[in-house]
C-alpha cells in the first residue's frame, strides 16, 4: 500500500499494517526508556502518512519531534517566487496530520533566506505582515535552520550561502521557532563566539517558540522587526536605529553590531 513517496535508496516499509507499527512503537518504546533516547528526527517523511507519525509520537512520548518534509520551492525563470504559500502549505499539511504532535524543518524559510539576504529582504514579509516561512504560520512548530547534513556537509545538496551565514544565523536566534544551529558551523567554521552571543541576545529578549513578530521594515535595503516586544534587529546596509521609528516605543541599547551585516538592540 503505497501512503507517500517513494524513496529508491531505502526499503518501501508499509505502515499501514499492523505488525509493522507495533514493532516500531515496542522499538521506539525501547530507544526512549531504555537506551534514553530524547527525541526523533524523522526522515524524508513524504514517504509515509503523518497520521503514523502521531500514533509513534504517543506511543513513545519524546521530549521533542521533528519531521524533515523536504520538496522543491516555486521558482519562474530560475529565479526564487516570492509567494511560497505552497510550499509551506505542504508542510504545514504534514504536520496537521501529526495532530501537532511532531514539529518540521521550516525548508521553506531556509529557501527564502538564500535569495532575501542578498538584497531582496522584500521577501521576509508576507502580504498579512508577518514572516514567509512556516514560522509565520505556525512557529511552535516551525523548526528553522540553515544548514543540515544533506543540504551542506560532504554532501553540499542545497548549501547556505556561506559569506551570509552570520546575517542567516542573526535572523533565526531573534525569530519565533525553536531555531537549530548546524554541528558544523559551530565546530568548524570559527563563527562560534558570533552563534554564542546570538544565543544570549535571544535568552536575554525571552525569545521563545511563540514570540510575536511586527516587522517595520522589509525592502532591497533591509529588514527590521521588533521580536517579543524585547529585541529590535535590522538587517542590512541602510541607516537606522529605533529612535528614528515612531511606531517603536521605550529605551533601546545596542547589544550587537556587526555593521551593515546586522545590529541588534535590546529593550532597557
Amino acid at each position: 500500500l503505497l501512503l507517500g513517496d517513494i524513496f529508491h535508496a531505502a526499503p518501501n516499509v508499509d505502515h499501514s499494517q499492523h505488525f509493522v507499527r507495533k514493532d516500531v512503537k515496542e522499538w521506539l518504546y525501547w530507544l526512549r526508556n531504555d537506551i534514553g533516547y530524547d527525541g526523533w528526527r524523522l526522515d524524508f517523511v513524504r514517504g509515509f502518512s503523518g497520521t503514523f507519525v502521531k500514533e509513534y509520537i504517543e506511543a513513545s512520548n519524546p521530549a521533542f519531534a521533528i519531521g524533515e518534509y523536504w520538496d522543491s520551492m516555486a521558482y519562474e525563470h530560475g529565479n526564487l517566487c516570492y509567494n511560497q504559500d505552497a510550499h509551506r502549505q505542504r508542510i504545514v499539511n504534514w504536520i496537521n496530520a501529526t495532530g501537532g504532535t511532531s514539529s518540521a524543518f521550516d525548508v521553506t524559510t531556509k529557501g527564502i533566506l538564500h535569495s532575501a539576504l542578498h538584497n531582496q529582504y522584500w521577501r521576509l514579509i508576507d502580504p498579512q505582515g508577518k514572516p514567509t516561512g512556516v514560522m509565520g504560520w505556525w512557529p511552535s512548530r516551525a523548526c528553522t535552520f540553515l544548514e543540515n547534513h544533506d543540504t551542506g556537509s560532504t554532501q553540499g545538496h542545497w548549501p547556505f550561502p556561506r559569506d551570509k551565514l552570520t546575517q542567516g544565523y542573526a535572523y533565526i536566534l531573534t525569530h519565533p521557532g525553536t531555531p537549530v544551529i548546524f554541528y558544523d558551523h559551530f565546530y568548524e567554521f570559527g563563527i562560534r563566539d558570533v552563534l554564542t552571543e546570538l544565543i544570549e541576545a535571544r535568552r536575554r529578549a525571552g525569545i521563545h517558540c511563540r514570540s510575536s513578530v511586527k516587522i517595520y521594515h522589509a525592502n532591497t535595503e533591509g529588514y527590521v522587526a521588533q521580536v517579543s516586544n524585547m529585541l529590535v534587529i535590522k538587517l542590512g546596509h541602510f541607516d537606522w536605529n529605533p529612535s528614528k521609528e515612531n511606531q517603536l516605543d521605550g529605551s533601546w541599547q545596542k547589544f550587537i553590531d556587526k555593521g551593515a551585516d546586522y545590529q541588534i538592540w535590546l529593550r532597557q
